[in-house]
């Protein structure tokens, strides 16, 4: 009678038609190849976040002069083996602008139209349209280290919230204008937008993160500032309200928190518009970290995964 009365409750819970998709962004460092690895660590990451569509970032290897300055890829896209080895289907981002760097969206949905700067594609979600936006933003001049005086690439050092918001816009804010242009193909379908960001949130570097120890000073990051304004949600933060609870750090798996030569930070992302986030999880290593554990761990990254109803 108890199990009967659990499953009346959750058929009650699930409004009529709807629809669940989970959505995984992942950097996924060159398919593991930038270590030498194949691609079935980073499938079988894939396979354990249970995700439906993922947004890649770094889908080929970085090329042999990569510096803070520039770093262009070099090799063929994982993306396509990848897919194989999932039964899914894949759009390698091809375009080369500020807002791409060696992406690719894979779906076990079909995919349909391709946005005009090549940052979205429109899903077939079971007979309803569904865009995702897939970008991977510049990490050099990176405003963390600009504010922690860790040496990356030719840009001053900063003092103030002000000062790295500045850098911020400077950095990226061309390529959020390209978004915000191919956003405009979606019209009223649901969206997502899946990324590294190489920029932290405004939801995270709080005062109270601040008083926790977690960050240097507070800062209303202009890039998912800018996404929040325009109707998105941030999933996570949806799911996990409190970054002193929950920092949700993906940059980086690899390396001491503790490490001054570096900063940890979650840059990482799944924004939402138009359906709401019933789950979210962080996907790495097994560690404090990761919600959803996976040994080893192929990438540089840790993955963020969200589930989402509409």
């Amino acid at each position: 009678m108890r199990r009967l009365s659990a499953l009346l409750i959750l058929l009650c819970a699930a409004p009529a038609g709807a629809e669940t998709l989970t959505v995984m962004s992942f950097n996924i460092w060159g398919g593991g190849g930038n270590e030498g690895k194949d691609i079935s660590q980073t499938v079988a990451a894939i396979r354990a976040a249970g995700a439906d569509v993922v947004g890649l970032q770094e889908t080929r290897l970085e090329g042999e002069t990569c510096t803070a300055e520039a770093c262009p890829p070099g090799g063929e896209s994982v993306a396509p083996a990848i897919a194989a080895a999932l039964g899914w289907h894949v759009h390698d981002q091809t375009a080369e602008n500020a807002a791409l760097w060696a992406n690719a969206v894979i779906s076990r949905h079909p995919i349909g139209a391709v946005s005009a700067n090549d940052l979205g594609v429109e899903l077939d979600v079971n007979g309803t349209p569904v865009w995702l936006f897939n970008i991977h933003h510049d990490d050099e001049p990176y405003q963390p280290y600009q504010v922690l005086g860790i040496e990356y690439g030719p840009a001053p050092f900063v003092q103030t919230a002000a000062e790295a918001e500045h850098w911020a816009r400077l950095t990226r804010g061309a390529a959020m204008d390209l978004l915000e242009a191919d956003m405009a193909a979606a019209g009223d379908a649901v969206m997502l937008v899946t990324g590294d960001f190489n920029e932290p949130s405004h939801l995270d570097w709080t005062p109270a993160a601040v008083a926790a120890g977690q960050q240097p000073l507070a800062v209303m990051w202009p890039t998912t500032l800018r996404l929040t304004e325009a109707g998105f949600t941030d999933a996570y933060r949806a799911a996990h309200p409190d970054p002193v609870a929950k920092p949700a750090f993906t940059w980086t798996p690899m390396g001491d928190e503790a490490d001054p030569e570096d900063h940890h930070d979650r840059i990482d992302f799944v924004f939402v518009k138009g359906a709401e986030v019933t789950a979210a999880a962080i996907v790495g290593e097994t560690g404090p970290r990761s919600d959803i554990a996976l040994d080893p761990w192929p990438a540089d990254h840790r993955a963020v995964v969200a589930t989402i109803e509409f």
